[in-house]
């Protein structure tokens, strides 16, 4: 058997084992390490030792569990609360004010957790009941909170983005750079979008009524300071990793040290608060280690076949291709995966080929793992089993049906895919952050 049906045989195989009902770390690293072995014989099993030691080894591993502490502490202590109340005050005037406070109120909380699934709870629970109570459309609003939530996963510090990094072994702190001028053109056409929607129409998103914000100025003000809370922690937390007086992870020990002390000075740090902070974290960073030391056992795998340069041989020799064109076709199969399976998931599926394919073709994999993120976000709200489609639904009221979801998200999708062909565009949309940062 050729490498080539070799390779395909294995991604065949693990795709199968998805289809099952397995877990992802577990589909990819028993193909993984079984193709070792039946290739390689007893040494391969050297190929999931040094895969597992490079990942002990990766020193900015040690943001992941930071990040997510400081998430949870952050949403549990509910100081984002205090976020939505001030969004409610000062853009309760206008026409879909409230719509727009919340995507206002998505990128705070993606700025203080990273993943998209806290931006949906938050969302879900604080602002569609206030949203639905005051009349707003339940569709656009159902739309609102889907796309805003997607944008935790660009926004940094990105969870996802860190994933990416350890896998493409690129530096993580270019990374979250290159995800804050997309994320913010995202949130303000999301915003722009939702303007002119209500304008036109503006019972979609009815203004506030004069006796619901009425106050004076000095309560707006209290108000102001208290929702700009998790924006000072994140200053305190990046500022200095900008500067270069503090390292990334020193960084992320800093932000969750600040959302830890913000708790406890506002009286909100419970013993059950702690605890539920420390067992998701847990939680989550042994999901995402199990994950990652999969993928890159299953990597060192598929690159050891040489499937990579098989595969570009194939679209550039034999089928003609340019790198334009694969590039296209690699973001539609995102796409498709986006379906069925987490961000995640499909990271670390595609990640042995599609990144140093990448590299192959001559495109920067800074730029990449921002088009990667983005073409995540639009795969989360594709019917017919998006990621965020589900999730919306197990969190949303009666009221809303399956049917409402489904309709909410095409004009925020369309957005998305606009958003996704400027970054492609024009990439320095992305990489100008990092490169002045950087240059340094």
């Amino acid at each position: 058997m050729s490498y080539e049906m070799i390779a395909l045989f294995m991604f065949a195989s693990m795709m199968l084992m998805l289809f099952t009902g397995q877990r992802v770390f577990g589909a990819i690293g028993a193909v993984g390490a079984v193709s070792a072995l039946l290739l390689w014989g007893n040494g391969g099993s050297d190929i999931a030792f040094a895969s597992a030691m490079k990942l002990m080894k990766w020193y900015p591993l040690l943001t992941l569990p930071m990040f997510i502490f400081m998430g949870y502490v952050l949403s549990e202590s509910k100081i984002a609360d205090d976020l939505y109340k001030m969004f409610h005050v000062w853009m309760g005037p206008v026409r879909g004010g409230l719509a727009i406070g919340t995507i206002g109120l998505m990128i705070l909380i993606s700025a203080m957790n990273g993943l998209s699934v806290a931006g949906m709870a938050i969302g879900a629970t604080i602002a569609l009941p206030e949203l639905l109570k005051r009349g707003y459309d339940k569709r656009m609003v159902t739309g609102v909170i889907q796309a805003g939530s997607s944008l935790g996963i660009l926004v940094p510090p990105s969870v996802v983005l860190v994933l990416y990094a350890m896998i493409a072994r690129q530096p993580v702190g270019q990374l979250w750079l290159a995800g804050v001028v997309p994320g913010l053109m995202m949130a303000a056409m999301f915003m722009i979008y939702i303007y002119v929607r209500c304008r036109i129409q503006p019972e979609l998103g009815p203004a506030l009524p004069p006796d619901e914000r009425d106050m004076s100025l000095g309560e707006k003000l209290k108000l102001l300071r208290a929702g700009l809370l998790p924006i000072l922690i994140f200053a305190v937390m990046m500022v200095p990793f900008v500067k270069g007086w503090t390292s990334l992870v020193e960084s992320s020990a800093v932000g969750a040290s600040t959302a830890f002390l913000a708790a406890v000075l506002k009286r909100r740090m419970t013993r059950k608060v702690f605890e539920v902070s420390v067992r998701q974290t847990l939680a989550i960073s042994c999901m995402f280690m199990w994950i990652i030391l999969a993928a890159l056992g299953f990597g060192a795998v598929f690159d050891g076949l040489g499937a990579v340069r098989a595969i570009d041989n194939l679209f550039t020799e034999q089928l003609g291709l340019n790198p334009w064109m694969i590039l296209i076709l690699m973001q539609l199969s995102f796409l498709v995966m986006g379906t069925f399976l987490d961000d995640t998931a499909m990271l670390v599926i595609v990640a042995p080929l599609y990144v140093p394919l990448v590299k192959i073709l001559g495109f920067d994999l800074i730029w990449y793992g921002v088009l990667y993120t983005i073409t995540t976000q639009i795969a989360y709200m594709t019917p017919p089993f998006g990621y965020n489609l589900f999730l919306m639904r197990a969190m949303a009221p009666p009221e809303i049906t399956l049917k409402d979801i489904y309709s909410s998200i095409a004009p925020f999708v369309v957005v998305m895919v606009l958003a996704l062909s400027l970054v492609m565009l024009f990439p320095q949309i992305a990489i100008w952050l990092p490169n002045v940062i950087y240059a340094k």
